[in-house]
Parts: structure tokens; sequence; C-alpha cells
């Protein structure tokens, strides 16, 4: 039997295998994930909640059917954590925020349930900044989760607890969601892979909605195959989901397979789009993008430099789209059908009551886009603000059609900067929108991204993310020209990326030193 060390390491892909072979149990992989929580998760706040019990009970059934020899999914059995943003039925969902604090949804996200049908075990809901609003999960009105690579830095945002759960060894997988780049930015500065897939493709029916123009549900994962495994689980319509795409998905894990076998980056026309090489791009992160480059022509891939001029406008509409939609869906919660209820002394009206829930129950960050939101779409000042925003974001969809008429994939670092210390962008929130600034136009075009480790920086040995986008529907094309990369990275470095994570006790030593 391995070893619980030995099971927390194991690729998803791997631990699948041995789940498949009998040689470990899904209970035995569940117990193994559920200890590391236990022994890691006070200082890393990765997950807000756990569930043994359920966890341990859905693994045991999972080994009863394998038992009586039914034919399972490949992940069936595999650990898998879900951001705090999907609603499930077994263990609270708060979004991150005080206002839904112990909130029992009646039904599951229909990723969660297609995760349940596939027979992945759900270990716990991860920390995320409050309604999905923030960069770096400290938004969070539980806390922020820490990055794993130094206990001093954040995580990204605002999926932060998805990506520290998997580069922890946490969890082989988890769910996230993506509204500017809140899956792709974490994996980033926690050295995981993540990807946002193309605009309903996956379904958002049980996503506590932030922006519905922008949200996308996800995959996280320590290796570009695993990632493909649970977006083949997730991927496909749902009727639940108006925005669900009907649309016949090829499987990601296949391309992925085959990206790794080798040849596929021979041909390859990659666009570099000078407007995402922004100024103040940190050194080490530039450096690592350029020997990314320079991996991929010596593999016979063609760099092709692109101009959209349109990009740069891009973190200004989606800070208006963002906060207008974010403020029509937050007008739910209203103190009076579900979440948290104030009542001020004396009883009050029900202005009073709701107008006291919301200043207790939301934090800075989501009172301050609402009050955003609110004033862009309000009499007057519609068309000036919203309006023109939708305008921007259709000019930078058609410079995508035009970077697409010349080149496979467009590659740009995933953020600007490495990790950066807690607390520093607390005064000026606008660093935080900044970090977003090369993810945020996929999420206005709608089109699939992938985000993956391509070596830490020299200056504080911390990760970098390499940024693949695609044409809308090309999803599997990034994943195989991203384990074609991740191959290259492996080669070069002698052993997989996520293996290089410190330990846990090298972690805190530096924290203890800072």
């Amino acid at each position: 039997m391995t070893a619980n060390n030995d099971l927390i390491t194991l690729t998803a892909a791997e631990l699948s295998a041995a789940l498949i072979s009998g040689e470990v149990s899904a209970v035995d992989a569940a117990k193994a994930q559920l200890d590391r929580i236990s022994e890691v998760d006070g200082e890393l706040n990765a997950f807000l909640v756990t569930n043994a019990e359920a966890s341990l009970d859905a693994a045991r059934k999972i080994d009863e059917r394998r038992a009586a020899g039914e034919n399972l999914g490949e992940l069936a059995g595999v650990p898998l954590a879900v951001k705090d943003v999907l609603v499930t039925t077994d263990m609270p969902s708060t979004s991150g925020s005080k206002i839904l604090e112990g909130y029992m949804s009646p039904f599951d996200a229909t990723v969660v349930a297609k995760a349940r049908a596939a027979g992945l075990v759900n270990i716990g809901k991860t920390n995320m900044d409050e309604f999905a609003m923030g960069s770096s999960t400290e938004n969070s009105a539980y806390g922020p989760t820490l990055n794993p690579w130094a206990l001093d830095r954040v995580p990204g945002g605002s999926g932060g607890g998805s990506a520290t759960a998997v580069a922890a060894f946490e969890a082989p997988l988890a769910l996230g969601s993506d509204t500017g780049g809140s899956i792709r930015q974490p994996a980033a500065l926690t050295g995981t892979v993540g990807a946002k897939p193309t605009y309903g493709g996956v379904s958002r029916y049980g996503a506590i909605a932030l922006a519905s123009s922008l949200d996308q549900v996800g995959p996280v994962a320590r290796t570009v195959l695993d990632t493909a495994l649970l977006h083949d689980v997730i991927a496909g319509h749902d009727h639940h989901d108006s925005t669900s795409l009907r649309h016949e998905w090829p499987s990601m894990a296949a391309a992925a397979r085959a990206g790794a076998a080798g040849g596929s980056l021979k041909g390859l026309r990659v666009g570099v789009v000078k407007q995402l090489m922004l100024e103040g791009v940190q050194p080490g992160v530039k450096a690592r993008f350029e020997e990314s480059l320079a991996l991929l022509t010596a593999q016979g891939a063609e760099i092709v430099e692109i101009d959209a001029p349109h990009f740069e406008y891009a973190v200004a509409a989606y800070y208006l789209i963002l906060p207008a939609e974010a403020s029509s869906n937050l007008a739910k919660y209203d103190s009076v059908r579900f979440g948290l209820r104030v009542t001020p002394e004396g009883n009050g009206t029900v202005e009073n009551v709701m107008s006291q829930t919301r200043e207790v129950g939301f934090g800075a960050e989501v009172k301050r886009r609402i009050i955003l939101g609110t004033y862009a779409l309000s009499a007057g000042y519609y068309d000036a603000y919203y309006g023109s925003a939708q305008k921007v974001r259709t000019l930078i969809q058609r410079d995508f059609s035009a970077a697409f008429a010349q080149v496979d994939v467009i590659a740009s670092p995933t953020a600007p900067t490495t990790a950066w210390q807690l607390g520093t962008h607390g005064s000026d929130p606008m660093q935080d929108y900044l970090n977003d600034a090369t993810t945020i136009p996929a999420n206005l075009a709608g089109i699939p991204g992938l985000s993956l480790p391509i070596g830490t920086a020299a200056e504080d040995g911390l990760p970098v993310g390499l940024q693949l986008l695609a044409p809308a529907y090309e999803d599997a094309r990034l994943y195989q020209a991203g384990a074609a990369i991740e191959q290259l990275i492996t080669e070069r470095d002698g052993k997989p990326f996520w293996s290089q994570v410190p330990s846990f006790a090298d972690a805190l030593a530096r924290k203890a030193a800072n």
C-alpha cells in the first residue's frame, strides 16, 4: 500500500492508474488528502470547510462500485477541491462572504454534479476573494490564503484557495472560476496549471454570479494532462444555463497526451501581442518568458509580433462592465430571502434592515465595486460608461479575430509579476486591478486561456506563468501546445515543475526569517 506522503504527491493521472489497478483505494486517497489538510492548512487557509464524513463515505462508495466490477470514469476516486463560489449540498457555500455565512444550497452546481457522477470525491471548499472580487485572496471574509512557495506572499486571486490547495499537495485537482484571470493568475503565482474554457463551454449553473458575461468555471491542477482530464469531466451543454454552448467538444486529455508525445510545436504560429508586454513587467518574469519563446523557436515554432491596439483599454472597460453586472447580481442579497440578516435597534424598516445587513455582510472591495457599478448604470451615465465599455469590448474581440487570422495561439506572461507580499496592495486597489491586465482581454472576448509554469524568477525564486490563448472553441489546441511546452520545461529542469515547490518546513522557516 502506498504511504500517505507518496499518495499526495501523485498526479491525478498517476493516482487514477493506482486506483484502477487496486494498488490504492479511494478511501486511502481521501484520507491522505484530509490528513494533509489537517497538517498544513491551519497555516495556509486554503480551505474554508471540509466534511470528512461525507468525503470518506463518497470514497467508500466508489471502492464498492469498483469492487463490484462497475465501469467507472478515469478520475473515479480522485479527490477534488471546490472553490466556494460553486454551490454544494454537503458543505456550506459562502462565496467568501459573511453575508452567506453558513448557507447550505439545496442543489449542486452542474460542474460539481458532473464531478460526482464521474466519481471524483469532494474533499472541501476553498477560500476565495469575496464574491470573486480581488486578485490576491486577501479580500475573503474568512482571512487571506497564503502562497505555499512563500508564506509571506499572496497566492493570487480570486481563486487563491484552489491554487494553493493544489500547489501544497492538499488536493490533486480543484475547480475554480475565472472572471478576469481568477484561475490563470493564481496558477501563475503558485506554480500550478489553470484553464479558462471558452465562454459557455462549461456550465455556470450553480456558480454564484459576479459578472455573468465574464464568469467561466474551469479546472486547476499540477500538470496540463490533469487539467485536461478534469476539463473533460465538466465540459458540455447544460440546459440549466442559457449561455451554455451546444458543441461537441473533443477530448482535452487526448490533446494533452498528443502534445506531450512531441512534434506538436513544429510550424505552430505563436503570436506575441506587444500590448500584453506591459511596462513594469518584472525582469525575472520577462526573462523566463523570453526563454520560453526561445524553446518554442528551437522546436520549430514561428514567433509573430501582433498589434492589438484596443487591448490597452481592456482594464478600463473590464472595470466598468464587471462592477455594473456585479451591482445587478448582488442585489438579491437583500436580507429577506436568504443569507445574513441584521436587524437595527427598534427593528426598523425593510430598507433599514437591508442597509444594515449589507453594511455588515459585505467587505470593502465588494462595496467599492457595487457603488461603481450602480453609478455606471445610473440614468444619464449608462451610455457614457457601461455602453462605451461594451463598445470597447467589441473592438477587443475584433483585435483577437485579426490576430488569430495570423497565428494559432497567443503567448504572454500570465501575470506581470511574481507573487507579491501580503498587505502591500491594500491601500491601492489599482495595483491589484493592473495585475490582471494580461488575463482580462480573454474574458472580454470569451476565448479560452491556459496558464502553465515555466520556471522561477531569478530575483525571488517564485513561480512564473506562461499564458496561452486560442480562438473560441479551440480549447484542445491550448492543451496540446501546453503539454508540449510543459514537456520541454521538464526536460530543461530535469524534473516536473510542481515537484520543485519548497517543503512546508522550508516555507515556515522563510516566513519566520522574514
